[in-house]
């Protein structure tokens, strides 16, 4: 077998078998493919695409290209939840504790944040003494115990989407589904659990733009975890404006906080109960949607969730303190309030505007190797639909320096869009896919 016969064949629209992709991700896991050679199939791929059998077989070459973790002396059913990443999506830090607070073991493994989204790592990192880097028999035997335990992602799993992710970055190919998915889906199979909820993010502020081609990685990514044996649900959600209202690390901490408390905002406290609700279904514990979003709102209701969160936090090292002083978690020198140019209604927030001013804010990376201000961000004020009179507070910028408010300013005017008329209020949920749908 021959790596260049192998590329040729996906260039020319052929398919690929089981066994030439392992060769490839071997090789490149390896090193005895070189980088040349990894490019120039990702491109092949880029422009042939995969059928679902070829990405599955990719997915899980690149799944067992490094360690993978043994989740089975956990009892129960252990469900994994997948953001593709947003703005102001806090959702991991309210959704997990819920979960937990039910029974449903939660045994996460979450990435740190790149460009305008952030990553729960951060956030957690924002609470003092947070420990995210523990130990495999350390994270298992915690979930044992508490049934709950968020760490970092460890370069052993999946180190073969690591070496293609970086490739793909530089060569143009990152916009393939086939690519995205498998790169996706990889890591979950990797880190153990047994079944997947996948919030797909589609608008202005995420990875795909449109909704068809949302649901086209959903669908992917659900049959790959059919035939990898995963229950898998995923929800294609919103992302047209910020998820949340606030965006930075200690602040989305804050409203987690909130958001558990039953006094977070509506349409991030909405997708945390949907996503939560799959995830009880998956596990067994309700017997419909209906059932599983009464029981989730219950726990949301009696602080049952924040309690867990509490307990997550102290088990980790952490101040869970926090919990009932979010003061206790870094804060900014300087507040700065944007104000409304002029009367009207909120057309839009576009979160890619308001994502990169947070960044530039320090909040965020523009490279995995960038320092980051754990303090630092916006909270909005306003979103989409709400009326507005000139002078109005559209949002507040935490700031460190004084030089920096300025232009976040400058940007959070332009990312609001402000107009006479009264607008349409985009849907937060767009599709339910399931593997019946695949």
């Amino acid at each position: 077998m021959h790596a260049v016969d192998i590329i040729r064949k996906k260039r020319d629209g052929g398919i690929l078998t089981a066994e030439e992709i392992q060769y490839m991700i071997e090789g490149a896991t390896a090193g005895s493919i070189p980088d040349y050679q990894i490019a120039a199939f990702c491109m092949a791929v880029y422009f042939q695409g995969m059928t679902s059998n070829e990405t599955t077989a990719l997915t899980l070459a690149m799944a067992q290209s490094g360690k993978t973790l043994d989740l089975s002396a956990i009892p129960g059913v252990k469900v994994d939840k997948h953001s593709t990443g947003g703005v102001a999506d806090t959702t991991t830090l309210v959704v997990a504790p819920l979960v937990a607070s039910l029974g449903v073991p939660v045994a996460k493994m979450s990435g740190r944040g790149l460009g305008h989204t952030g990553g729960t790592i951060d956030k957690l990192e924002s609470i003092p003494g947070f420990r995210v880097d523990l130990e495999s028999e350390e994270f298992i035997r915690q979930v044992t115990n508490l049934g709950i335990s968020i760490i970092g992602q460890t370069a052993q799993l999946a180190p073969a989407d690591g070496l293609i992710y970086a490739l793909r970055d530089v060569t143009a190919t990152v916009e393939s589904i086939p690519l995205i998915a498998s790169s996706i889906m990889s890591k979950k199979l990797a880190a153990g659990a047994d079944a997947f909820v996948l919030d797909v993010k589609t608008g202005k502020g995420a990875f795909m733009k449109t909704l068809d081609d949302a649901v086209e990685l959903a669908k992917t990514m659900v049959s790959i975890g059919a035939k990898s044996n995963r229950t898998t649900t995923a929800l294609v959600t919103d992302m047209n404006q910020p998820l949340g209202m606030a965006v930075g690390n200690a602040l989305e901490v804050r409203e987690a906080i909130l958001t558990l408390q039953n006094q977070g905002p509506k349409r991030l406290t909405a997708i945390c109960i949907a996503l939560a609700a799959e995830m009880i279904l998956l596990a067994g514990v309700a017997d419909t949607q209906e059932e599983a979003r009464e029981q989730v709102e219950k726990q949301l209701q009696s602080g049952a969730g924040l309690r867990m969160l509490e307990k997550l936090i102290a088990a980790q090292g952490g101040d869970s303190k926090v919990v009932h002083d979010p003061t206790l978690l870094p804060q900014a020198k300087f507040t700065f309030a944007v104000k409304a140019p002029a009367d009207g209604y909120i057309h839009g927030v576009d979160p890619m505007q308001i994502g990169v001013s947070a960044m530039r804010l320090g909040a965020g990376r523009e490279t995995k190797d960038s320092p980051i201000n754990l303090a630092v961000g916006i909270v909005l004020e306003r979103e989409i639909g709400n009326p507005v009179k000139q002078g109005d507070t559209l949002a507040v910028v935490h700031a460190d320096r004084e030089e920096h408010i300025s232009e976040a300013e400058r940007s959070i005017l332009a990312a609001f869009e402000i107009r006479p008329d009264k607008p349409e209020i985009p849907p937060l949920i767009y599709k339910r896919i399931t593997s019946d749908d695949v």
